[in-house]
């Protein structure tokens, strides 16, 4: 079984977002106007041989990308297939932590994301404090970005190091860090290491250009510590896949980066 945890299947508004326009000259692919269908999503992840994505909310400053109701629709349309994660506006404490109980409770979502960069603060902020407190009391992972930022937007907010002060004040939070980050991804195995609800994933990275030091750790210690993602739409996961086979992985390593640990990380 080959679970995803990170994609997101795109509103217009989060394609045409000026924040991305970076990443779509490393992608040479312009978004459509129009609104994709789940199906075409669904078709997607068949080539890759993916039977479950976990897709994403965008909840921005200002700015809702994709909302969360949005993905309840997706996640319904795709019966079965897509996992929702919610997002929420952080800036709004209150409004924050009844919107992670109604992505739970009501909506059936299995995570909570939020993006350090797109608020230009680390998840140290005070502001992330009470969504830490909601997932711990719904239990659900909270995940999160780490490494430098494809955008134009300060990199310095994603040092996993960050996550080492969570782990700490909410040892009962699992936490789910995305994009493997680089250049800091030994900095990254320390704290996964260090804390036991702490893990890594592989989004934004083909596994051609997954660091040797990341696959190391999957092979030794950190067999249950690291998941697969690919930022679908950004890297499609026959791309993302393709070259895994250099790296040799043992079967059991292999099952559990592709899906084994996904699936209890998320409960799914």
């Amino acid at each position: 079984m080959i679970i995803d945890a990170w994609g997101q299947h795109p509103t217009v508004r989060h394609s045409h977002d000026p924040i991305f326009e970076s990443l779509r000259r490393w992608t040479k692919r312009r978004p459509s106007k129009e609104q994709l269908p789940v199906s075409a999503t669904i078709d997607v992840m068949d080539q890759g041989g993916v039977d479950v994505m976990l897709t994403s909310a965008w909840v921005a400053p200002r700015n809702v990308m994709i909302s969360n109701d949005e993905v309840s629709g997706f996640v319904d349309e795709a019966k079965g297939r897509l996992v929702g994660v919610g997002s929420v506006d952080i800036s709004r404490p209150m409004d924050a932590i009844r919107e992670v109980r109604r992505c739970v409770n009501e909506l059936g979502f299995k995570a909570i994301r939020v993006l350090p960069w797109l608020w230009e603060v680390p998840p140290t902020d005070r502001r992330f404090y009470p969504v830490f407190a909601a997932c711990v009391e719904e239990g659900v992972p909270f995940c999160t970005q780490i490494g430098h930022t494809g955008p134009l937007m300060p990199s310095e907010v994603g040092r996993p190091i960050y996550l080492d002060q969570v782990a700490l004040d909410f040892p009962e939070l699992t936490i789910v860090a995305g994009h493997i980050g680089y250049p800091w991804t030994e900095e990254a195995i320390a704290v996964a290491t260090k804390h036991e609800n702490v893990y890594i994933d592989t989004s934004a990275y083909t596994a051609r250009r997954y660091p040797p030091e990341l696959v190391e750790y999957m092979q030794r210690h950190g067999r249950s510590k690291v998941l697969f993602g690919t930022n679908y739409q950004m890297i499609e996961a026959a791309h993302a896949l393709k070259d895994l086979d250099q790296w040799e992985l043992e079967d059991e390593v292999k099952a559990l980066f592709l899906g084994g640990n996904a699936k209890r990380v998320f409960k799914l």
